[in-house]
């Protein structure tokens, strides 16, 4: 394959006309779901015109040979240093053409009927700027999913919400007025940093009661799961999101929104609290027995909230590794996050009419391109 692309034109600056919708697939190793998204996608806007885009994180197994039968356009990210959420919407943004474009994850298939909803919504509703559906969610046994529900409550109702966790429609002139649809440099909460920018910039965000997706997570061990999230720096999601959102207008309603800011930083003060009693001007058993009370104090609480002690362990090793990542992430550097990110176009659908890809090319062999 030849070098990425550096100032990765976009499929709009090479003349390709726009189209109604766009889905962008975000995917990384999902070869054993990405031809159920993409068979659903393409599905999807045929109905209403449209084009599928997958925006792969350069994956090692076989999830681009398998995207490779369709005709969709297959962007796959240069260097798989610069994998991140971030990264993989923004990317798939920058080589799409839709008037408006669908955030959809490679473990997701979309529910056929829900995008003509969302657009009706959206011609009926000019203020706003994204409309999402309900997420089924097919992994109802683990403890991480069954906390996030519960989490997430509030803003996956229908109505007018802060954010769109799981995925929406959004109106491409409303991304431009936001600056960008994705930020690069954030390992998570890239979909609230959109709203937040969205927001800001006065626009709207709407759930309507209509199934949108189904989702089947990831299927590991919850405490496996904060591990892996340690080590792909997920956990440092929030803490890059307030490092750039400082000095901008969002940044207050982030400040205001953020519900597991104020958790973490909670957490962050009964660290220091710990580290420091042993300085405390008391007696050595009175710092031992304050010590050991408070090490045990949010345990105890939590367990009375949830009556249960395993969920009040997971919960308050979660807010341990999410606010040891949030310190972590504030501190990284940071990237332009509108810069082009560099990859290769591995591959342009054929066929395209009115009505979105023909089936004619579905089988037709990924052929390699490059943008120069």
């Amino acid at each position: 394959m030849s070098n990425p692309t550096s100032g990765n034109p976009s499929a709009r600056d090479h003349g390709l006309p726009p189209c109604r919708v766009s889905i962008i697939i975000k995917a990384y190793n999902e070869q054993a779901n990405i031809c159920a998204a993409i068979e659903s996608s393409l599905r999807a806007v045929s109905q209403v015109g449209g084009e599928v885009v997958l925006a792969d994180g350069h994956s090692t197994d076989r999830t681009v040979e398998l995207a490779g039968r369709y005709p969709i356009r297959i962007a796959r990210l240069a260097h798989a240093g610069e994998r991140c959420c971030g990264v993989g919407p923004q990317l798939g943004y920058q080589h799409s053409l839709g008037e408006y474009v669908y955030l959809l994850d490679g473990d997701m298939q979309m529910i056929p009927g829900f995008l003509e909803e969302a657009l009706g919504f959206l011609a009926q509703h000019p203020e706003v700027a994204g409309v999402g559906g309900r997420v089924v969610e097919q992994n109802l046994t683990s403890l991480e999913y069954r906390e996030r529900a519960l989490r997430a409550a509030p803003h996956m109702s229908p109505g007018d919400v802060d954010r769109l966790d799981g995925g929406g429609l959004y109106r491409r002139r409303a991304i431009e007025e936001a600056g960008f649809l994705s930020d690069r440099n954030l390992h998570s909460y890239e979909e609230f940093d959109l709203a937040v920018r969205l927001r800001a910039a006065g626009w709207k965000l709407g759930r309507i009661p209509a199934d949108a997706v189904t989702h089947y997570g990831h299927d590991a061990p919850p405490y496996a799961l904060l591990r892996r999230r340690w080590r792909t720096r997920y956990v440092d999601g929030l803490g890059e999101l307030l490092r750039g959102a400082i000095g901008r207008p969002h940044m207050k309603l982030v400040l205001r929104d953020m519900r597991e800011l104020r958790i973490y930083c909670v957490v962050i003060a009964w660290w220091i609290t710990l580290a420091t009693i042993a300085f405390w001007p008391v007696s050595a058993p009175a710092r031992a027995a304050l010590f050991a009370g408070l090490l045990v104090a949010p345990f105890a609480l939590m367990a009375w909230r949830k009556k249960s002690w395993p969920r009040a362990a997971y919960s308050v090793t979660s807010w341990c590794f999410h606010a040891a990542g949030m310190v972590r992430g504030l501190l990284t550097p940071r990237k332009r996050a509108d810069a082009a990110i560099p990859c290769h176009i591995v591959r342009e659908p054929q066929a395209c009419g009115p009505a979105g890809p023909t089936p004619t090319s579905i089988q037709t062999p990924a052929r390699q391109q490059q943008y120069t």
